[in-house]
């Protein structure tokens, strides 16, 4: 494990858990990548082959057999005879070209984080460090390649940091990593979708040409995850290859996938270089954020696992790491704006019957906000509404046993607010354009230090004065006038993203025991980067049942179950309008990170009790599901069912859970085959008392019970005798 390099040959040989990663330097300095796959036992095997292909670009007369459009680099520039997309673009004077060649390199042990930036962290002891400096000899630029290698994971992060010792550059792209293959037979798996339908999978073969995953939004975005995967064409959820990718950010991202005339495949992922420019004077230094390279030879089942592990052990901080995240009800589709201080402590009573451990004040506590066409940013309580402020509110709800939590939305400013009066220029806007407001709002320009620490002081006095302990951070719209008064255009969208890390590394560090949950209209920035800062994601603000089937499927083979918000609700259900059990609600929300969101006032007696003993249960296995392996047993994406198998990292204890779509008439016998079990081991039905081995439950299964009535729903719960 770790980092080998051979001076001979001039080979570097990474080697993460089951993972080799090798290139080497050529002659003249330039970076050949030549292998990334399954572990290779060989120290330094000698994988270079020279090209046989006509070089119409060759760089000498000497040498017309040699051409960098020719080969697998490892960081491709712009210029000097490589036609395709570069990973690296630098201007001077108006020319665009870099020619970075090898200068030195160091390894050690351990681990830097990444200033300003999320990132992977680790024990010295788990990670082996490569920091490998490039060097543009005309520019005076030093580009320094930095891998990660993780031992106890088939994962390599690598990120990029570029230092001007010459004259100011223009940086026009700066990827986080590049990676290339030498073929094409590779399907293309990515995460997909829009407000209420975020994360949908969708795979299909490559072909020739470019494509490229990204968001030019301002934030990771509904549309498309900063995720994706190159999957052999055999492979399925327990079987095959997969090289996937992950981008620790959270604006503008790019993922592109080329394929050139002689089928070699480009990887590029790092920040979107559409309108991108940054200004690097001399003694300068640019920080690309981490991209985390993640390998399996066991489908994509075993490669969500390893991202779960990675995300929960060396990504995710602080008190609610690996705690049992706590029930919350949320107030906003129980009374939407309509409330007062009687109305949520009557529902947050309601919320403490059932068993709910924290209540949630959604939007409309502040200013005068009672609907969505103002005073965002006004972060001062309504007393209207709160009759006497925020503290007696709390102070009556913790006295019914109830943490008390928030919903807040700094990013945003409403033009009809105090603080948009007096300060106009503190939102994105471009001189003599016009402001385009979504949801009735603008965002605030957290490229400012001064908006930056406003913003921090707000939420800090708020939470300083209350005893809140559960935050909700929002953000809900996208970017559209991108300026600023201080910076260029090109450099606010990075440069926002990076106010918004500052600002949120103070809260999180000065308000330890707060749990913090990301929300951006939904899952609209459920990405990496925001899980350094708030362990738990919003996951969409579509809660039907059947809807979440999909949604939970595909953040799933990134994102760890206990970063994904997920809440039974009223029905019908308000995004859908479908009528689903109780029984079936409940088992599909505790796939994810179980909350609620309605008014428990509103169910049947016998509903209500079916509710509350799901809940109790819920507490006594939620590290389970929170915490556990996930399997995903039936693909709702292909099969008229969804199931998720949860199994304990000691493979004594398994819960399944099992929704049925629609019903078929004099429908067949079926069985569901389970996954991750010990063989030998014997198991106990929890509820049944019924007693299989780990063999029998893999090989042959659970026989599925006939169900009456569409959208119906089964768990299992076992332990090991």
């Amino acid at each position: 494990m770790g980092v080998l390099f051979d001076e001979k040959s001039k080979t570097f040989h990474l080697r993460a858990k089951g993972v080799s990663y090798i290139f080497n330097i050529l002659d003249g300095g330039h970076l050949a990548h030549l292998y990334y796959g399954k572990s290779i036992t060989e120290d330094f095997p000698d994988l270079f082959r020279p090209s046989n292909r006509a070089a119409f670009n060759a760089p000498s007369f000497e040498n017309y057999s040699f051409s960098l459009d020719l080969i697998m680099r490892e960081y491709p520039t712009y210029g000097g005879g490589d036609l395709r997309s570069p990973a690296f673009a630098a201007e001077k004077d108006g020319v665009n070209f870099c020619d970075l060649r090898y200068m030195e390199h160091k390894i050690y042990q351990g681990k830097r984080k990444l200033e300003g930036l999320p990132c992977l962290y680790a024990k010295d002891s788990d990670v082996d460090t490569l920091e490998l400096t490039l060097f543009d000899d005309l520019l005076n630029l030093k580009v320094v390649l930095s891998y990660c290698v993780f031992k106890n994971y088939p994962v390599i992060s690598r990120s990029v940091k570029v230092i001007n010792e010459g004259e100011s550059v223009i940086l026009k792209n700066v990827m986080s990593a590049s990676v290339g293959f030498d073929h094409m037979d590779f399907r293309l798996m990515q995460l997909h979708g829009s407000w209420a339908r975020e994360r949908f999978v969708e795979i299909s073969p490559l072909k020739h040409g470019l494509l490229s995953i990204d968001s030019r939004r301002g934030a990771s975005s509904h549309a498309l995850n900063p995720f994706m995967a190159l999957a052999s064409p055999d492979c399925g959820e327990n079987c095959g290859e997969v090289y996937a990718f992950s981008f620790i950010y959270s604006g503008n991202f790019s993922m592109q996938v080329e394929v050139d005339e002689y089928d070699t495949t480009r990887v590029n992922v790092g920040i979107n270089p559409f309108n991108f420019s940054w200004k690097l004077d001399k003694g300068g230094v640019f920080q690309s954020p981490e991209v985390v390279f993640c390998y399996s030879d066991e489908g994509f089942g075993n490669m969500s696992r390893t991202f779960h592990d990675l995300y929960n052990n060396h990504l995710i901080r602080g008190k609610y790491k690996k705690s049992p995240r706590p029930v919350l009800l949320n107030s906003w589709e129980a009374v939407y704006f309509n409330f007062n201080e009687e109305r949520l402590y009557s529902l947050a009573k309601s919320a403490a019957e059932i068993g709910a451990e924290i209540f949630v004040l959604d939007d409309g506590w502040f200013g005068e906000r009672n609907d969505d066409r103002t005073s965002l940013v006004d972060w001062y309580v309504n007393t209207q509404k709160i009759r006497g402020g925020l503290n007696p509110l709390i102070s009556k709800i913790n006295a019914l046993g109830l943490k008390f939590g928030i919903w807040v939305e700094p990013e945003m400013v409403s033009p009809k607010s105090r603080l948009y009066e007096e300060h106009p220029d503190w939102c994105l806007h471009i001189e003599g354009r016009n402001r385009t407001t979504a949801r009735s709002q603008l965002i605030l320009d957290f490229s400012r230090e001064d908006v930056c620490e406003y913003i921090y002081n707000t939420i800090r006095k708020l939470l300083s004065e209350h005893n809140i302990e559960y935050v909700k951070w929002d953000m809900n719209r996208n970017f559209s006038e991108i300026g600023s008064v201080k910076y260029a255009q090109g450099e606010v969208p990075h440069r926002y993203i990076l106010g918004l890390y500052g600002v949120l590394e103070r809260l999180v560090s000065e308000f330890p025991n707060v749990l913090f949950e990301s929300c951006s209209g939904g899952g609209g920035r459920f990405d990496a980067g925001m899980l350094y800062y708030m362990p738990q994601t919003w996951t969409s603000d579509n809660t039907d049942a059947i809807s979440r089937l999909k949604i939970h499927y595909g953040t799933s083979m990134v994102y760890p179950p206990s970063s994904m918000g997920s809440h039974f609700s009223a029905c019908p259900n308000h995004q859908t309008g479908r009528v689903t059990p109780v029984k079936t609600r409940f088992n599909v929300a505790i796939t994810g990170n179980f909350g609620l969101e309605f008014d428990p006032a509103n169910l049947k007696e016998d509903e209500k009790e079916v509710l509350k003993a799901g809940i109790k249960k819920y507490k006594e296995i939620r590290h389970l599901l929170q915490y556990g392996d996930l399997y995903r047993l039936k693909n709702p994406f292909v099969d008229n069912a969804g199931a998720f198998m949860f199994v304990s990292k000691e493979k004594d204890e398994f819960f399944v859970s099992f929704t049925n779509i629609l019903t078929e008439a004099n429908s067949p016998l079926k069985r569901l085959k389970l996954s991750g079990l010990v063989p030998g081991y014997v198991y106990k039905n929890v509820d049944n008392h019924e007693i299989m081995s780990g063999s029998l439950l893999m090989n042959y299964g659970l026989k599925i019970p006939h169900f009456s009535g569409d959208f119906a729903s089964y768990t299992w719960h076992f332990r090991k005798i």
